[in-house]
């Protein structure tokens, strides 16, 4: 599918990687339309790409369902999303106030795991309404897991058990979907420069960089749109999940 004849949602698309994979798709020619909690900079981003924006709570059911229906009005159909709505609060099961409070805990699983596959479910509802293509593809999901899936550090149980779960799913919902002609496919990021790691200073981020093997950096937000809208085009990639880490294993 080419990113030219493709009618995207990003959830997340307000910042970071999924405002990043949502220019590049624009770019390519692709209709987009923006999920996000941010109006003001969601709105602005859906401006200076021309595409569209609708507020979205990805954990609420309605609200996603509203969005759908939102988004095939605006570009006539769907044939991919792109789930990038996440949070990455940190805190250590016993720490220093006590026990991992379990609310943030829930929220974290909440947001990136059950907001995840809200989304991915019924953006598949939609994907299926297309006309197939002559080998049976209507479209395609992708989700966006994490290396903490894999070697999370202290501090990221709730974030590394839903970007687990996020893994977990991949392979279950092509397998679920396959008949349907809808790819699933899940990318894991290594430590990209997101608005959250800007914040930290410059000489955090050279020492996050300096434990990457190769290249020796952060990653780019665009690296991931680009891998974002290859594996879009490269219909025979489904089922599986890739890191982008710059070979990267955590301690």
């Amino acid at each position: 599918m080419p990113l030219s004849n493709t009618a995207a949602v990003v959830t997340g698309g307000a910042s970071g990687l999924g405002e990043a994979t949502a220019r590049h798709f624009a770019a390519q020619g692709a209709m987009v339309t923006l999920f996000d909690r941010d109006v003001a900079r969601g709105e602005t981003v859906a401006a200076e790409i021309g595409g569209h924006f609708v507020q979205t709570d990805v954990t609420d059911e309605a609200s996603v369902q509203a969005a759908i229906n939102f988004a095939k009005e605006k570009m006539g159909r769907i044939t991919a999303a792109v789930n990038c709505a996440g949070i990455a609060d940190a805190a250590k099961t016993v720490g220093r106030d006590g026990p991992h409070p379990l609310p943030l805990f829930q929220r974290t699983i909440d947001i990136n795991l059950v907001g995840t596959f809200n989304v991915a479910r019924l953006a598949a509802e939609a994907i299926e309404e297309n006309h197939p293509a002559p080998d049976g593809a209507r479209g395609v999901i992708i989700n966006t897991a994490s290396i903490a899936a894999y070697d999370g550090q202290k501090g990221q149980t709730a974030y590394a058990a839903s970007k687990g779960g996020v893994v977990g799913l991949c392979l279950p919902m092509a397998r679920d979907l396959s008949k349907l002609g809808i790819r699933v496919m899940t990318i894991a990021p290594g430590i990209f420069m997101t608005p959250m790691l800007a914040g930290l200073g410059e000489e955090v981020q050279a020492g996050l960089a300096a434990d990457v093997p190769c290249p020796p950096r952060l990653g780019d937000p665009a690296e991931f749109a680009a891998l974002a809208g290859f594996i879009v085009q490269a219909g025979y990639l489904n089922g599986e999940v890739i890191r982008i880490d710059g070979a990267l294993r955590m301690r």
